[in-house]
Protein backbone atom coordinates (compact mmCIF):
# COMPACT_ATOMS: atom_id res chain seq x y z
CA UNK A 1 0.00 0.00 0.00
CA UNK A 2 2.65 2.57 0.92
CA UNK A 3 4.36 1.53 -2.37
CA UNK A 4 1.23 2.62 -4.37
CA UNK A 5 0.98 5.87 -2.04
CA UNK A 6 4.36 6.90 -3.42
CA UNK A 7 3.77 5.81 -6.63
CA UNK A 8 0.81 8.39 -6.61
CA UNK A 9 2.66 11.26 -5.11
CA UNK A 10 5.05 11.39 -7.26
CA UNK A 11 2.74 11.18 -10.42
CA UNK A 12 0.96 14.44 -8.83
CA UNK A 13 4.07 15.96 -8.22
CA UNK A 14 5.24 15.22 -11.69
CA UNK A 15 2.00 16.43 -13.22
CA UNK A 16 2.64 19.58 -11.62
CA UNK A 17 5.66 20.09 -13.58
CA UNK A 18 6.22 21.29 -16.86
CA UNK A 19 8.73 18.58 -18.63
CA UNK A 20 9.48 17.27 -22.05
CA UNK A 21 8.14 14.28 -23.67
CA UNK A 22 10.35 11.47 -25.02
CA UNK A 23 8.64 11.88 -27.97
CA UNK A 24 10.40 15.35 -28.65
CA UNK A 25 9.13 18.81 -26.86
CA UNK A 26 11.06 22.27 -29.02
CA UNK A 27 13.46 23.77 -27.47
CA UNK A 28 14.05 21.49 -24.48
CA UNK A 29 17.24 19.07 -24.49
CA UNK A 30 17.05 15.67 -25.55
CA UNK A 31 17.23 12.88 -22.98
CA UNK A 32 20.12 11.48 -24.77
CA UNK A 33 21.81 15.14 -24.67
CA UNK A 34 21.08 15.10 -20.72
CA UNK A 35 22.80 11.45 -20.30
CA UNK A 36 25.98 12.42 -22.30
CA UNK A 37 26.73 15.64 -20.60
CA UNK A 38 28.03 13.50 -17.54
CA UNK A 39 29.09 10.70 -20.13
CA UNK A 40 29.64 9.66 -23.60
CA UNK A 41 27.50 6.07 -23.04
CA UNK A 42 23.82 6.49 -22.65
CA UNK A 43 21.70 3.98 -20.07
CA UNK A 44 18.38 2.28 -21.85
CA UNK A 45 15.74 3.06 -19.28
CA UNK A 46 13.06 0.69 -20.85
CA UNK A 47 9.57 1.57 -19.68
CA UNK A 48 11.45 3.86 -16.76
CA UNK A 49 12.41 6.23 -19.29
CA UNK A 50 10.33 8.87 -19.33
CA UNK A 51 9.69 9.06 -15.60
CA UNK A 52 13.88 9.10 -15.55
CA UNK A 53 14.02 12.09 -18.34
CA UNK A 54 11.56 14.35 -16.30
CA UNK A 55 13.87 13.37 -13.34
CA UNK A 56 16.74 14.44 -15.33
CA UNK A 57 15.56 17.48 -16.95
CA UNK A 58 14.24 18.79 -13.67
CA UNK A 59 17.58 18.50 -12.07
CA UNK A 60 19.20 20.11 -15.29
CA UNK A 61 17.09 23.19 -14.89
CA UNK A 62 17.79 23.59 -11.26
CA UNK A 63 22.06 22.72 -12.79
CA UNK A 64 21.23 25.49 -15.96
CA UNK A 65 20.21 27.98 -13.29
CA UNK A 66 22.87 27.72 -11.11
CA UNK A 67 20.94 25.71 -7.86
CA UNK A 68 22.68 22.34 -8.58
CA UNK A 69 26.45 21.85 -9.60
CA UNK A 70 27.35 19.71 -12.68
CA UNK A 71 28.99 17.86 -10.57
CA UNK A 72 26.12 16.88 -8.20
CA UNK A 73 23.99 16.43 -11.79
CA UNK A 74 26.07 13.69 -12.43
CA UNK A 75 26.53 12.09 -9.49
CA UNK A 76 22.51 12.27 -9.26
CA UNK A 77 22.58 11.24 -12.88
CA UNK A 78 24.96 7.67 -12.01
CA UNK A 79 23.29 6.49 -8.78
CA UNK A 80 19.94 6.52 -11.00
CA UNK A 81 21.51 4.62 -13.49
CA UNK A 82 23.48 2.30 -11.10
CA UNK A 83 20.38 1.41 -9.00
CA UNK A 84 18.19 0.92 -12.23
CA UNK A 85 20.69 -1.93 -13.12
CA UNK A 86 20.57 -3.76 -9.97
CA UNK A 87 17.33 -3.11 -9.16
CA UNK A 88 14.56 -2.12 -12.02
CA UNK A 89 14.93 -4.92 -13.92
CA UNK A 90 14.66 -7.41 -11.51
CA UNK A 91 12.10 -10.40 -11.92
CA UNK A 92 11.95 -10.21 -7.54
CA UNK A 93 8.91 -8.23 -6.72
CA UNK A 94 10.69 -6.96 -3.92
CA UNK A 95 13.52 -5.77 -5.43
CA UNK A 96 11.61 -3.86 -7.51
CA UNK A 97 9.50 -2.31 -5.10
CA UNK A 98 13.03 -1.23 -4.02
CA UNK A 99 14.28 0.65 -7.13
CA UNK A 100 10.89 2.15 -6.56
CA UNK A 101 10.86 3.99 -3.36
CA UNK A 102 14.36 5.03 -4.44
CA UNK A 103 13.54 6.40 -7.45
CA UNK A 104 10.53 8.22 -6.44
CA UNK A 105 13.09 9.81 -3.43
CA UNK A 106 15.27 10.97 -6.04
CA UNK A 107 12.14 12.38 -8.07
CA UNK A 108 11.04 14.33 -5.06
CA UNK A 109 14.67 16.00 -4.64
CA UNK A 110 14.78 16.63 -8.44
CA UNK A 111 11.29 18.50 -8.17
CA UNK A 112 12.56 20.25 -4.98
CA UNK A 113 16.26 21.33 -6.67
CA UNK A 114 13.81 22.79 -9.56
CA UNK A 115 11.62 24.78 -7.19
CA UNK A 116 14.09 26.30 -5.64
CA UNK A 117 15.85 27.64 -9.09
CA UNK A 118 12.43 28.43 -11.43
CA UNK A 119 9.83 30.80 -9.52
CA UNK A 120 7.53 29.37 -11.79
CA UNK A 121 7.24 26.78 -9.78
CA UNK A 122 6.75 28.55 -6.91
CA UNK A 123 3.75 31.11 -7.29
CA UNK A 124 1.12 28.26 -8.86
Amino acid sequence: MRGLLMIGAAALLAGCVSTPSLEGTRGATSFEALQQMCSPQTVDYGHDAQAVYETFFDAYVANRRGRLSTQDFCAFQASIAQRHASEATSSDPKVRDQWVAFFNEQRARAISWRASADPTLRNG
